[in-house]
């Protein structure tokens, strides 16, 4: 029963987190000094906070809310788990197949993440490396202010008289009509209508259709885009102003990209001078492999 119990808690708290309503207020560690300890076990080995803290923050996030909320369980449990992982090892069960291949398995597996993510945090991003990369890729935090006439169509016009008087309603601004005065008149759009066309400020990054991202960043400051076709209609756009995200703002962000791009090429390095020379054709399934001898 103890044993069921203790699988429950240490297995089970994603599903026990699933199926718990509502959800309670995630507890909150006790503030207590790390050397302060918290537990005796039974083999006489004591539990200071500042350890159960380390345990704590290895286990996934369902089980720490489990052990946070009933820490006597958790510490009474954790305690059982590691008797019997001693009465294992005692028993030489970690010398025995197939465990010491899984034991070796998961180390493996451990210690790769761990080096990952200590690469990771070691690589480091000089200024001139952002400046760089934000004059090299300045197009991606281009900013257009954005005036729109929508014409629809489907309603109370066809495809082909929507787009007849959009291009006629281009002719206009080409020969220097007010596009506000336009958007007033001609928008089917409601919102954009009501404020002389205003229509939004678009960025690259932004979740827009290909044809509207195309006609909008090819457009210069001041210059009316051709027709735009979209499912319901047409639009038309002035691009108001054209400005760029100061450095200010993206600099975190390029750090970010910077730091990531360097660890890709010393993971892309590692991988490369990963040799494997292999022996057996049979094993790789390049020949057929030998029958048994006679």
């Amino acid at each position: 029963m103890k044993l069921l119990s203790l699988v429950a808690f240490l297995c089970l708290g994603a599903a026990w987190a699933q199926t718990a309503q509502p959800a309670a207020p995630p507890p909150k560690l006790p503030d207590l000094p790390d050397d302060q300890v918290v537990a005796i076990l039974d083999d006489g080995a004591k539990l200071t906070f500042g350890e159960f803290k380390k345990i704590y923050a290895a286990l996934p996030a369902e089980n720490q809310r489990m052990a946070l909320q009933d820490r006597k369980a958790f510490v009474e449990q954790w305690a059982f788990l590691r008797k019997l992982a001693k009465m294992a090892v005692d028993d030489g069960l970690d010398q025995e197949s197939p465990t010491k291949e899984q034991l070796e398995y998961n180390r493996n597996i451990i210690l790769m993440n761990a080096k990952l993510s200590s690469a990771l945090r070691a690589q480091q991003v000089e200024s001139s490396e952002i400046v760089n990369y934000y004059n090299q890729h300045k197009e991606d935090y281009k900013q257009v202010h954005l005036r729109a006439i929508y014409i629809s169509f489907g309603k109370k016009l066809t495809e082909e008289q929507a787009k007849a008087k959009g291009e006629k309603l281009l002719q206009q601004l080409h020969a220097g009509a007010d596009f506000a005065k336009l958007a007033r008149e001609n928008s089917d759009d409601e919102t954009s209508r009501a404020k002389d066309g205003d229509f939004l400020t678009l960025s690259p990054g932004d979740n827009v259709p290909d044809a509207m991202r195309t006609a909008v960043f090819a457009l210069k400051q001041g210059e009316v885009s051709d027709l735009v076709r979209q499912p319901n209609g047409f639009y038309i756009f002035l691009a108001e102003t054209v400005t760029y995200r100061p450095l200010s703002q993206v600099r975190e962000a390029i750090f970010t990209a910077i730091k990531e791009q360097h660890y890709k090429e010393w993971l892309d390095k590692v991988n490369k001078e990963n040799k494997v020379q292999f022996t057996s054709p049979q094993f790789l399934g390049l020949i057929p492999a030998l029958g048994p001898s006679k």
